[in-house]
């Protein structure tokens, strides 16, 4: 949705502007998702005598990990929601309203209906943008002529409807170029709906096609031979280097551009039965256009401290950074605690400096009951949580299903989101 950032006309007077009940200790939290509620939370478990505002527009808060298996056939869409007035932490005030710009030179955040919000400490987590309208066509198309994604929670079931649907002919999962979030999602859409196929005596009436726009089928090398077993397995036909660009639904007719090594580019022409969509993903207009951006349009933040390189009472966590981790919610997991440490640091509550060393989760569901549990850190450095003969992570397991489907959504909803730190307490630097 397209955000007016000059909202703020010269000479206008703020009208409607929000303040806290006193001048001490205000922290300003951009973003009500997975990283928003949970450094609020985390803060609060730290010290009670903060004043807290969440600026969050939506009405519903969602556990976006779970869209996957509701397009696999495992959870039900309604598991992943709760609405967001029950999840926003005691204490706290909530800001329904969307933040049109930022004033850091100033301390304040602006907001579209034209009011300010001024802050001693800013958090900005407001997650990224979903570029749908990247590809020629896909909004036109979504939800109908067999083309979906999970990435949307209205078009999960969707996927889920299509995969029980299909008998025969092509299916096509696209990944886009990075960074996006979840980067297994794409093909964990793959390797499900794959195994349903398979379950049914379908697969050898349907051909697979995987096309990445990257290079490689994981970026962590360890975990890929592990989940080479199964594209073969699925008979899946890799196709990397190849962005898709435009999609007709009636026609059933995809393009992806190649990129050769010389940087000639080829436009090819798909027919499809069926067809996953993963959208380019991009920072919200927003943050792009800030002073908070860097060139690529992230927020620039300190990869191991979470805090601004330029404004030093301003931190960034979740998608929305420029950090080099993958963009989960197990890497918001992490970030959270460290956050609130180094703030209250920062403002005299409590001592030492966390480090943050890009820890990130992957879940990659190979078949239904089978997960490949891949976690990794800063350079692909492998960082298990549990000993390798609980979970060994490189190859597929049965516990790592049952982590994902049953441990991780009430850890989720009754820890991380009300700062029980389980399994994620900050490292301070030595």
């Amino acid at each position: 949705m397209r955000r007016n950032a000059n909202i703020q006309k010269p000479g206008h007077t703020m009208a409607n502007s929000h303040h806290f009940s006193t001048s001490r200790n205000r922290i300003a939290i951009v973003g009500g998702g997975s990283a928003g509620i949970s450094v609020a939370s985390s803060l609060l478990a730290r010290n009670r005598d903060l004043e807290i505002a969440i600026i969050e527009p939506s009405d519903v808060h969602y556990y976006q990990p779970g869209w996957t298996m509701v397009g696999g056939g495992i959870f039900q869409i309604g598991d992943t929601s709760r609405p967001m007035a029950k999840m926003i932490p005691k204490g706290v005030k909530r800001i329904q309203g969307r933040v049109a710009s930022f004033d850091p030179a100033n301390d304040r955040v602006m907001l579209e209906d034209g009011s300010a919000l001024s802050y001693d400490r800013l958090i900005v987590c407001p997650g990224l943008k979903l570029n749908w309208q990247g590809v020629e066509g896909l909004s036109d198309t979504l939800g109908a002529n067999g083309v979906t994604s999970n990435y949307r929670p209205d078009l999960a079931p969707y996927t889920w409807n299509l995969v029980q649907e299909l008998k025969s002919g092509h299916a096509v999962f696209t990944q886009p170029p990075m960074p996006i979030k979840c980067a297994g999602a794409p093909q964990k859409a793959m390797y499900l709906s794959a195994d349903y196929w398979r379950s049914r005596g379908r697969l050898k009436n349907i051909s697979i096609d995987f096309c990445n726009a990257g290079g490689v089928l994981f970026g962590v090398p360890d975990y890929i031979p592990a989940l080479m077993e199964y594209v073969k397995r699925y008979n899946a036909n890799l196709r990397f280097g190849e962005t898709l660009m435009r999609v007709d639904g009636p026609a059933k007719t995809a393009w992806f551009q190649k990129v050769g090594a010389d940087g000639s580019k080829v436009v090819t022409e798909t027919k499809f039965d069926f067809l996953h969509v993963v959208p380019p993903q991009i920072a919200p207009d927003f943050i792009r256009e800030s002073p908070l951006a860097d060139q690529a349009g992230w927020m620039d933040v300190d990869q191991q401290l979470l805090r601004h390189k330029k404004y030093a009472n301003v931190y960034g966590l979740g998608d929305v950074t420029n950090t080099p981790n993958a963009k989960t919610v197990a890497a918001v997991r992490k970030q959270a605690p460290i956050v609130a440490h180094n703030l209250l640091s920062d403002l005299g509550r409590s001592r030492g400096t966390a480090i943050y060393d890009g820890y990130g989760a992957c879940p990659l569901t190979v078949e239904r009951g089978k997960i490949v549990l891949a976690e990794f850190g800063y350079g692909g450095k492998l960082c298990p949580t549990f000993p390798t003969t609980f979970i060994k992570g490189t190859t597929p397991t049965r516990t790592a299903w049952f982590l994902k489907a049953h441990v991780l959504p009430p850890v989720y909803w009754k820890w991380m989101l009300r700062g029980r730190e389980w399994l994620a307490k900050p490292v301070l630097k030595a």
